[in-house]
């Protein structure tokens, strides 16, 4: 397994690690409900470095991106983070990822970490106009600091006023006496904060700097368990359990990333735009338990009277609501907010009704 530069940290902290996108990661420290509640209410901060990182640049980056992304990357200016997809050409999505215009001519994807070979593939094998592209995924190191409590812990250690980065944007400049840090007012969570962006020499001197500027708020480091516990009270998208190769974004939900623009002619366009129009055949939906219980993925949905109608992707018990959740793709005609469902667990039909996330006010 490869390590982070957090990894020795990790394990001096008692943290239950395991294998995730080939990394040894920190599952959870503490627990997953206590540290979910501790992001809700204060700050905590996850260890992101696994993610993947790759620079495009020069003349034909922008053109670059229209093609293989399908937000319009020409609305971004500098210091504009967006969230997008790769279409491929079979109407699904390849990833979902993060582009960030760090200047003119000058853009950085941030990649979900278990798809960094495939995406560098596909963005390599799709160069056509001739973007210069640069995988660093190894020599950037990352933590996401989320909860309420992120601002007043990160202020003291930078003269940049955090105030001042709305979400979705970013600055860079010195950080903890680090200097050409990213700060990017971006997160999984849902709960506020900042991710960070150094190089991995740096690692535990930023490391270090947040956790002593951060104890006075009940600071305390996440795991990956209430990272995806905390983005599903969100309605977040996961890559590989509600988003994967055979999905479209438009069956996602995610139409509102899908810019149908004049001269963006990204990939699979047409087919995109044919299906936003006549509609799909299944549709991504959220759901909460009516009855007592906890939905998985895979596990089936049906309507009331017993038909299958689709599979949950996404669940969970929520720490915050005390009750299951879960997303899921369903027939178009049970999508409708309000509509009675049943998830099947384990032969029993347990009661549901879908509701827009996100689950968590």
């Amino acid at each position: 397994m490869k390590s982070t530069p957090f990894t020795e940290k990790h394990l001096s902290l008692g943290a239950k690690m395991h294998e995730f996108a080939g990394y040894n990661m920190p599952i959870e420290y503490s627990g997953i409900i206590d540290e979910h509640l501790t992001v809700c209410h204060a700050v905590g901060v996850f260890d992101v470095s696994h993610m993947g990182e790759f620079w495009v640049k020069g003349p034909q980056a922008l053109a670059f991106l229209q093609k293989v992304t399908s937000n319009d990357v020409a609305a971004l200016t500098p210091g504009k983070v967006q969230y997008t997809c790769f279409p491929n050409e079979k109407g699904g999505i390849v990833d979902d990822l993060l582009v960030y215009r760090y200047e003119d001519e000058k853009y950085l994807l941030v990649v979900n970490a278990s798809n960094i070979e495939k995406d560098w593939n596909w963005c390599v094998s799709h160069n056509s106009e001739g973007a210069i592209l640069e995988n660093a995924s190894d020599r950037i190191a990352q933590l996401a600091v989320q909860g309420p409590k992120a601002i007043d812990a990160l202020q003291k250690l930078t003269d940049i006023n955090l105030s001042n980065i709305p979400y979705y944007t970013f600055k860079h400049g010195a950080f903890a006496g680090v200097p050409d840090v990213i700060i990017s007012c971006t997160g999984y969570t849902g709960a506020g904060g900042f991710e960070l962006y150094f190089y991995p020499e740096d690692a535990m001197k930023v490391w270090d700097a947040v956790f002593e500027a951060g104890s006075e708020f009940g600071i305390k480091p996440i795991g990956l368990g209430a990272r995806d516990t905390l983005r599903l009270e969100m309605g977040f998208c996961l890559y590989g359990n509600d988003l994967d190769d055979s999905t479209s974004p438009i069956e996602a939900g995610l139409g509102w990333i899908t810019k149908f623009v004049d001269g963006k002619n990204f990939i699979n366009r047409r087919a995109l735009e044919k299906q936003k129009k006549e509609g799909t055949t299944c549709k991504l939906i959220g759901f909460e338990m009516v009855d007592r219980g906890i939905p998985r993925k895979g596990y089936g949905l049906y309507n009331t009277h017993g038909i299958e109608i689709g599979v949950v992707t996404s669940g969970t018990m929520s720490p915050m609501r005390k009750i299951g959740i879960g997303m899921g793709y369903v027939i178009p005609a049970y999508s409708k907010v309000g509509t009675e469902i049943c998830v099947d667990m384990r032969g029993r039909k347990l009661k549901a009704v879908v509701v827009k996330p996100p689950f968590r006010k």
